[in-house]
């Protein structure tokens, strides 16, 4: 194995999530390698959703870091209160400029454009802050601040991810869906939306195509216009999955995907999972309480048990951990 393929595509380090007094997730380290599938497993209240929450970037971690693709992306935030300053200073010293001038008995027109420049600066600083582009990032990285990834920021680097409960568009149709989930990679701008130039078209049309090969790929052919609410609940989390895949993610975040299945389903589902990871080559990390499911497609398996990392291993090691069998069984069972 290359030292490019033994490098984890996620890694959380001493990851730590408090919400007041309450410690969700405590000091927890696990790795997801690429290729495969790693099982985040644990009893109700253990911590999982959370630390899918962090990994994502919906939640700021009270302490440790993420690292996804080698990059440090998450963690509690660094010296943030410099980057207000960098946002008025250039305004700040134009509008300094125009006091001197107006004071010296320079042109009031002199002194108005200073202003007016200021201003521009004021707004370029903002709307970058709030863009956040690659330079800009790096940027804030060698002053000195760091600033923990955004959702949408993880989406763009590679991230995609499923909700325990479903968060489809429920007006819009199956299809539609799917192209919400490819809006990070569309490259066409507002002018060429407005003017409906031919490179808009041909990426509109583009996409549509690739969101039609992805609903057939999860299972869901002929049901491009059909509203995501009236689709069966089976068919539903498989449009979440297909959303996801639009993303064109290096790493795909499941939770509880086969919650609510029966056999049949569930089953289905597994089959699909395994297509992701091997035609695909996409490393999956699931949160997953249908121990069958969890059991027959893992790679390996980390259980969190009141959000501390218990057991970790291959699935027939986690299976026979004492301390696994305590926590959903009770010490009794052990």
């Amino acid at each position: 194995m290359s030292q490019e393929a033994a490098k984890p595509v996620l890694r959380t380090v001493g990851l730590t999530k408090a919400f007041g007094g309450l410690v969700a997730v405590r000091t927890v380290d696990f790795d997801v390698a690429a290729g495969s599938i790693t099982s985040l497993i644990g009893p109700n209240g253990a911590g999982k959703t959370t630390l899918f929450n962090v990994v994502a970037g919906l939640y700021e971690p009270t302490a440790g870091h993420v690292e996804f693709l080698g990059q440090r992306v998450i963690a509690a935030s660094e010296r943030g209160w410099l980057e207000p300053l960098l946002w008025i200073l250039p305004s700040a010293l134009m509008w300094g400029l125009a006091y001197l001038a107006s004071g010296a008995g320079v042109a009031i027109e002199a002194v108005q454009v200073l202003i007016l420049v200021g201003l521009g600066f004021l707004i370029a600083t903002l709307t970058t802050a709030v863009i956040r582009p690659a330079w800009y990032k790096d940027f804030l990285i060698r002053l000195g601040i760091f600033k923990t990834a955004r959702p949408n920021d993880m989406v763009i680097a590679g991230l995609g991810r499923t909700f325990q409960n479903i968060r489809l568009f429920a007006n819009m149709s199956a299809l539609e869906n799917v192209l919400v989930g490819m809006h990070g990679r569309l490259k066409s701008s507002p002018l060429d939306a407005l003017l409906r130039t031919g490179r808009q078209v041909r990426e509109e049309n583009s996409a549509a195509d690739e969101a039609r090969r992805l609903l057939r790929y999860v299972g869901l052919p002929s049901r491009d216009n059909e509203l995501a609410r009236n689709l069966p609940y089976g068919d539903q989390r498989r449009l979440e999955i297909a959303r996801a895949l639009a993303t064109q993610p290096k790493l795909l975040l499941l939770d509880e995907p086969t919650a609510g299945m029966n056999p049949s389903e569930t089953a289905a589902m597994m089959a699909l999972f395994g297509r992701i990871k091997t035609e695909l080559g996409l490393p999956i990390l699931l949160i997953e309480h249908d121990m069958r499911v969890v059991m027959g497609i893992s790679d390996r398996v980390t259980v969190l048990d009141h959000g501390e990392k218990i057991a970790e291993g291959t699935p027939a090691e986690v299976r026979a951990d004492k301390r696994v069998i305590e926590a959903y069984l009770g010490k009794g069972a052990a």
